[in-house]
């Protein structure tokens, strides 16, 4: 095995990949309305498990003086700001931004703070606030019954987003993309995971850290913001889903995920039984780094030679290193991985290539 890099992934830049990211359909049909809520009430919600806040890298990460004065901002009747719950089809919330002041007030009424990095929830008495407030150093026990009663009643307003057309859940991952930035955008595989957890999630998450696919990206570390896991989103929507692909690719490889979200383990198997058996031809024919052998990784060459070898894993031509080559000195599929990469024509003409030249 090639001794490989950590940090980033680096990226060739093709236009057309990032107009594709930049890019949102347009067709859908959502309905918003406002709901006050008691802070009782989504306590009881996020009690029962009807209210979900997907996982992802950037999780609960105020402190206890801001969760603090939230409490005591609530106390002093002073504007919060409102939150978006998304609601799915088993009529669930998803929280789409206000994690962060959802999870502070139901901590405090929990009694017990975020846990520590080795698990342990210590006490949630309100700390940073000023030696005046009468609320400071308590817990939600602490209270006397009226602060209790008017905690437990006061309202706190959500913006309900439901999509009504299609009749799937992909406008989660555009809203969610635009509203919970956290004050940095959130890379596109980030939003899907946070969107889109499932077995299918965690198997993109295990298949990544494979060692023959970390040799042939040429990167020890995964990528913080989840390139390398696009990657292989990418590779398997256009391995089931190629013949009907549609543009913007961010989407296609959104409504992939969307629809697989928790396949049955059979899927799952041969999913990774495909992979890993690619990245091991891919590695031992080519060697590391066979996407981009003199700089930054191309996705499209990536996508239509990992296509190649993962449809053409019976026999592989001995002279494998020569045809590679050919290939991406041929004009035709070089224009077809650096120019208008992921329009469909595009897309099916550099697999059709990568296929015929690699494998006939």
């Amino acid at each position: 095995m090639s001794q490989s890099n950590g940090g980033s992934l680096a990226f060739e830049r093709i236009r057309s990949e990032t107009d594709d990211s930049e890019s949102t359909r347009s067709d859908f049909d959502i309905v918003t309305y406002p709901a006050d809520y008691t802070l009782e009430t989504l306590f009881q919600l996020w009690t029962n498990e009807e209210i979900r806040i997907p996982k992802f890298q950037r999780q609960f990460v105020w402190k206890k003086p801001q969760s603090s004065k939230l409490v005591e901002s609530f106390m002093m009747g002073l504007p919060v700001p409102e939150i978006f719950l998304y609601t799915d089809k088993q009529q669930r919330f998803i929280v789409i931004d206000g994690q962060q002041r959802l999870r502070s007030v139901f901590y405090f009424f929990e009694g017990l703070f975020e846990p520590d990095t080795l698990g342990r929830r210590k006490p949630f008495d309100l700390e940073g606030l000023s030696g005046n407030s009468r609320w400071a150093g308590k817990t939600y026990e602490q209270f006397d019954d009226s602060d209790k009663r008017k905690l437990r009643n006061c309202i706190l307003r959500a913006v309900i987003v439901k999509q009504l057309r299609p009749n799937d859940n992909t406008s989660i991952y555009h809203i969610f993309e635009r509203l919970n930035t956290g004050g940095t955008l959130l890379k596109d595989q980030e939003v899907r995971n946070c969107v889109y957890e499932g077995a299918l999630n965690d198997l993109l998450v295990e298949l990544n850290k494979y060692p023959p696919w970390r040799d042939l990206l040429g990167h020890r570390n995964v990528d913080k913001h989840q390139k390398d896991v696009e990657l292989i989103l990418r590779y398997m929507s256009l391995y089931h889903d190629g013949t009907r692909y549609f543009k913007p690719m961010k989407d296609f490889m959104s409504e992939f995920m969307g629809r697989n979200m928790n396949p049955n383990e059979g899927f799952l198997s041969e999913e990774r039984t495909r992979f890993n058996k690619t990245c091991d031809v891919i590695y031992q024919k080519l060697g590391p780094r066979p996407f981009n052998p003199l700089g930054p990784l191309n996705v499209a060459v990536f996508d239509s030679l990992f296509l190649a070898f993962a449809f053409h894993q019976g026999s592989i031509p001995r002279d494998i290193k020569e045809r590679r080559t050919k290939l991406l000195a041929n004009p035709e599929y070089n224009l077809a991985t650096h120019s208008g990469t992921t329009d469909a024509k595009v897309v099916a003409k550099r697999i059709e290539l990568a296929a015929a030249m690699l494998f006939t």
